[in-house]
């Protein structure tokens, strides 16, 4: 039986606020989307970001 190897990809955290690309990681695929509360530069407090491939 073969196994699928799934690569860890490249998606990038966006704030719901301003559309910044601010974060970047790197996650398997699959499962739900990121929703996370973090750091936005631009405006200078914490906001939610999205998870977005680019």
């Amino acid at each position: 039986m073969a196994k699928k190897n799934k690569k860890a990809e490249t998606v990038f955290l966006v704030c719901e606020e301003t559309g910044d690309y601010n974060y970047s990681l790197r996650r398997k695929p699959g499962g739900e989307k990121l929703r996370l509360k973090k750091y936005c530069p631009r405006l200078r407090k914490h906001t939610v970001h999205v998870e977005k491939k680019k």
